[in-house]
């Protein structure tokens, strides 16, 4: 089968490699779409510590079952499926916690396992046995689409700890996809006013298409907290989410944050520099709320796909951009320049 494989930084490279077989307990896909995370494209450029090369990379994605060896799962053959790509291998305290997403003995798909970058992917028997596929029951949602449940799981679990409400005014920055995704959240959970904040004014363009009511654009001059300040009568927002690499970003939401508000460093910093110098004065007199995110728990990713399959989340919109496997590399440089928002690959 045709694959996208890592062999280095810089190096995805389209190949044939062998067709995945199955021992006892594991299950066969065929790949419909994969879309490209921002990790994926860290991964490609500094690479990660993480993954051993050769691996398929490739988390963000829509199958169908075409072959099986674990007889008791719920998907059968010809089932579509999406899938939560955390596995748990024993417990901990934070799986005791219900936060396994933070568990010693996890593993990952294409960071431990070859992922979705290729025509067919094996399921591990341990995911098969914890559940780990959702089966898809309405025939009319695209694979493009269902491509989007696993980062809109990530960001469930940072707003699992936000408390996101009627009576907020929530403000992200870093209008990607992420950010985009973290607006559409804050809107359906209730939120008053939904601020979105950028560098760049066409993300800030398309963010408009978006259940966002102001778009601002971040500026060297530090305009944009005076403007985030008047949108909300003095107040600052009530909840921000920081959904860009930035140390500068990060300090803005201490700035722009109300007081006794929430903040979600939900995007790292870069793991060769990730010392951010804060104002933490911020956090001392307004008595904020500061939280970070890493990856999502079972019932983040179990929200998000019934969000998708329910029809209320803009999945369709969120995915700018498809390309064919054989063009996988055109997807970075698409992504780093903002014209995008998700790529997906078709490997089929």
């Amino acid at each position: 089968m045709k694959a996208a494989v890592y062999e280095g930084k810089e190096q995805i490279i389209v190949r044939d490699v062998p067709d995945p077989t199955l021992d006892e307990g594991e299950i066969l896909l065929e790949i419909e779409a994969c879309s490209v995370c921002g990790t994926d494209l860290r991964t490609y450029r500094h690479g990660d510590k993480k993954i051993v090369p050769p691996r398929i990379l490739g988390h963000e994605f829509c199958g169908r079952v075409v072959e099986s060896r674990a007889p008791d799962a719920g998907p059968k053959v010809g089932d579509r499926v999406v899938m939560y790509i955390v596995i748990n291998h024993g417990s901990d305290r934070y799986v005791e916690m219900g936060r396994s997403n933070l568990s010693g003995h996890r593993t990952t798909m294409s960071y431990h396992h070859d992922g979705a970058f290729a025509r067919f992917m094996k399921v591990p028997a341990a995911a098969v046995r914890q559940n780990a596929l959702f089966k898809v029951s309405r025939a009319d949602l695209t694979p493009v689409e269902l491509s989007v449940c696993e980062p809109l799981g990530c960001c469930m679990n940072a707003h699992s700890r936000l408390g996101v409400g009627l009576k907020d005014t929530v403000a992200v920055i870093g209008a990607g996809p992420i950010g985009i995704m973290h607006a559409e959240l804050a809107r359906s959970q209730g939120a008053q006013k939904v601020i979105i904040l950028d560098t760049n004014p066409g993300r800030l363009e398309m963010a408009r298409k978006f259940s966002v009511d102001h778009a601002v654009l971040v500026r060297a001059d530090l305009g944009h907290r005076a403007e985030v300040a008047d949108l909300t009568a003095g107040i600052g927002a009530d909840v921000v989410v920081v959904a860009v690499s930035s140390a500068p970003a990060q300090n803005d939401a201490l700035e722009i944050a109300a007081k006794a508000g929430r903040v979600c460093f939900f995007a790292g910093l870069p793991k060769g520099n990730p010392t951010a110098l804060l104002d933490v004065n911020q956090i001392h007199y307004k008595e904020l709320s500061v939280t970070g995110s890493y990856s999502e728990k079972r019932s983040d990713f179990q929200a998000a796909f019934a969000l998708v399959e329910g029809g209320r989340f803009p999945a369709s919109r969120i995915v700018t951009h498809t390309l064919p496997l054989d063009r996988i590399g055109e997807a970075f440089p698409l992504m780093e320049s903002g014209e995008s928002l998700k790529v997906c690959i078709l490997p089929s």
